[in-house]
């Protein structure tokens, strides 16, 4: 079994939506979308009052305080989303939907539950350096999957965000799963704990995503 890997800092204004890009969303996908984003602003929101960015900033560990119901809501909330192939829902064979684009069209598929999770926990506060995307082998389905990783220190166990199994399970417990790679913003490790600079830019597909949602900021 490979070892799962030990993690840096995002986007602001995930859930300020333009009066543009709620105008385009109504447009293309009808009023039910637009609904959506003011659900996940509200959850956004009403996490933020509960638990301030700043106290998950400053906790140590997963016990400190909330992490993990933190983690919990958010994968709860994503995993709401029914699951589609990008085939089904964009027409091509891969394409990583924006979180925004994901509740828009109200279908996600591994990668889109694990980057909207993602954002979001950087929106609240979370510190990317305990976040990973983590490409993995799913070994009872025999293929590859993507799942979100929580590190609440470098060297610890890391809790799994996933769409396969909904719940939020430490990584130790998830033998069904063989890590391949990891990254966040700033970092890549490969499956055996080597680390590179450069993190997400190193990955083909993360490029065209923040292009895509600056694009959703500035309309």
């Amino acid at each position: 079994m490979l070892a799962w890997l030990p993690i840096t800092q995002g986007l602001a204004g995930l859930v300020d939506f333009s009066q543009g890009l709620i105008t385009y969303i109504g447009n293309r996908f009808g009023a039910p979308a637009v609904e959506r984003l003011n659900i996940w602003k509200g959850l956004v929101n009403q996490m933020k009052a509960a638990t301030p960015p700043e106290t998950l900033r400053t906790a140590r560990t997963v016990n400190d305080r909330t992490d993990l119901p933190v983690l919990r809501k958010v994968n709860a909330f994503f995993n709401q989303l029914p699951y589609r192939t990008d085939q089904q829902t964009w027409g091509v064979a891969d394409y990583w939907a924006t979180p925004v684009e994901a509740l828009a069209v109200y279908a996600a598929d591994c990668e889109d539950y694990s980057i909207a999770k993602y954002m979001t926990l950087k929106e609240l506060g979370i510190p990317v350096e305990r976040l990973r995307i983590t490409y993995v082998r799913a070994l009872r389905l025999n293929e590859t999957h993507m799942v979100l990783a929580y590190y609440a220190t470098p060297d610890s166990d890391p809790f799994i965000l996933d769409n396969i199994n909904k719940e939020v399970h430490p990584a130790s417990d998830r033998d069904d799963l063989e890590p391949v790679f990891g990254f966040n913003d700033d970092d890549l490790w490969a499956a055996g704990g080597a680390r590179s600079a450069g993190g997400a830019s190193q990955v083909r597909m993360w490029k065209g995503l923040l292009e895509k949602m600056e694009r959703e900021r500035h309309m």
